[in-house]
């Protein structure tokens, strides 16, 4: 599924918390992993030639100790120097070269903030139109590359079939790494009216379809489950918020691998990615590797993708 992946580095050690994550995916996919660095000029200012030149032989040679490293880790490597606007390019190369997968540390050269992810790196996440895996660069990695195994990984499933397709890529990580699967469901509780207090017919009412989707949903995991490898767990909550519900079971759990579909069952082509993904992408505390289920062209372009198109910039 993921034969190559797109491993952007600006050369900074945050962004280079990404590397054993890209190890330990790599050699479970048996990918290849094209190392890229993004040369960006200074906004309108002048570029010294002699400077340039001498800037891009540093990035050709830290991309070829990187790729030794990789080598030794027994994964096939290729380098490519960019140049321009970091989110754009790295978009466009992934666009054009069709990489089924971009490996992203959440943070890179301009350093930790209080955001999740930086600024470039939420660029490429949300124009990318493709897989992607966000590692935490705030978080602790293995100092050795080949370090790094999963151990829990959680699967939030709305009984969608667009919401499965992280099962193949959920199997082969689990059996690469000899890791314990979790599948979660939430049960959302109905909407009540909000003008008054709901009586008791509506709250038997919604107590039953509740109690109803409950053991659907028992069903469904069971029926997912039998088609797993190794050990793999359940879990059905009734809550009033998928997405907090879902956070709080990763922290419970001691979740290391997020995986999930970029859509469920709404399949929205307006956005890249459904609201519990948003959800994770911008507050979420583990790794997250997202599967796209939708081709790139049919995602439908923002209304200032469109503008740019047509008139182009002002």
């Amino acid at each position: 599924m993921f034969k190559r992946i797109l491993l952007p580095l600006d050369r900074s050690s945050l962004a280079e918390r990404v590397v054993p994550h890209t190890v330990a995916v790599a050699r479970a996919f048996e990918s290849q992993v094209t190392l890229v660095h993004v040369m960006d000029p200074p906004y309108q200012s002048a570029v010294d030639p002699l400077n340039w030149q001498i800037g891009k032989a540093e990035a050709e040679s830290y991309l070829g100790d990187l790729a030794l490293r990789l080598q030794k880790a027994g994964l096939r490597t290729e380098q490519q120097i960019l140049e321009g606007p970091a989110a754009e390019r790295i978009v466009e190369f992934s666009r054009k070269a069709d990489v089924p997968l971009i490996m992203l540390s959440s943070h890179g050269q301009s350093g930790l903030s209080g955001w999740d992810v930086s600024g470039v790196v939420l660029k490429v996440i949300l124009r990318a139109h493709t897989s992607i895996m966000i590692v935490r660069a705030y978080q602790p990695t293995p100092t050795e590359e080949t370090g790094l195994r999963y151990r829990r990984i959680l699967l939030p499933l709305d009984g969608s079939q667009r919401a499965e397709c992280v099962l193949p890529v959920a199997s082969t990580l689990a059996r690469s790494h000899e890791a314990q699967i979790l599948l979660a469901h939430v049960v959302r509780r109905p909407e009540m009216p909000r003008r008054t207090p709901p009586g008791r017919e509506d709250v038997e009412l919604a107590d039953r379809l509740v109690e109803r989707n409950r053991v659907e949903a028992v069903q469904y995991l069971d029926q997912v489950r039998s088609r797993l490898p190794g050990e793999t767990l359940a879990r059905v909550i009734v809550s009033d918020h998928v997405a907090g519900t879902l956070h709080e079971l990763v922290d419970q759990e001691e979740i290391d691998l997020v995986v999930m579909s970029a859509h469920g069952h709404s399949g929205l082509t307006r956005s890249p990615y459904g609201g519990v993904v948003i959800s994770f992408i911008t507050s979420g505390t583990t790794p997250l590797l997202i599967v796209q289920d939708l081709p790139q062209d049919e995602i439908e372009p923002t209304r200032a993708e469109v503008e740019i198109r047509e008139h182009g910039r002002q």
